[in-house]
């Protein structure tokens, strides 16, 4: 299984994840950009060893409705949330190892210790307030 290239048709699947509390990870890329191009079959690759979760590719461009005002300062820019938590938001090196062993980290921590994580620093907090898919889907909603 191969990441889900995000459109609005199926902001529900996403939503659904995110209120089953799945892993849902986000890379946040441009279709104009070679090294999103050349990182998206490893990206792939990753989601296939974890059809569990719901990997998602998001066009900043297509869905600048959805992705607002996040700070995506390069590429490719990983987000990765479980229900309204988000654990990781930033920029990560076109490696997709990298995303793997980021997400096999998070899957083995406890809920207590993610919830305490997520409120630990300033930047922490403020992954919580602006980067949460499932606030950015229902103010899109509303």
């Amino acid at each position: 299984m191969s990441s889900l290239f995000l459109t609005p048709a199926n902001f529900p699947q996403l939503a659904a994840a995110l209120a089953a509390d799945k892993w849902v990870v986000a890379c946040l890329c441009a279709a104009w950009c070679d090294v999103c191009k050349q990182y998206r079959a490893g990206f792939d690759a990753v989601a296939a060893q974890h059809p569990d979760q719901l990997f998602l590719w998001i066009d900043i461009e297509d869905q600048a409705d959805l992705v607002g005002d996040l700070d995506v300062e390069n590429f490719p820019t990983i987000l990765m949330q479980r229900g309204d938590t988000v654990a990781f938001y930033g920029t990560m090196l076109p490696e997709p190892r990298q995303v793997a062993r980021l997400l096999q980290a998070q899957l083995e921590r406890p809920d207590a210790e993610l919830m305490r994580e997520a409120g630990s620093t300033p930047e922490r907090q403020q992954w919580q307030r602006e980067c949460n898919l499932r606030a950015r889907l229902a103010d899109l909603a509303s």
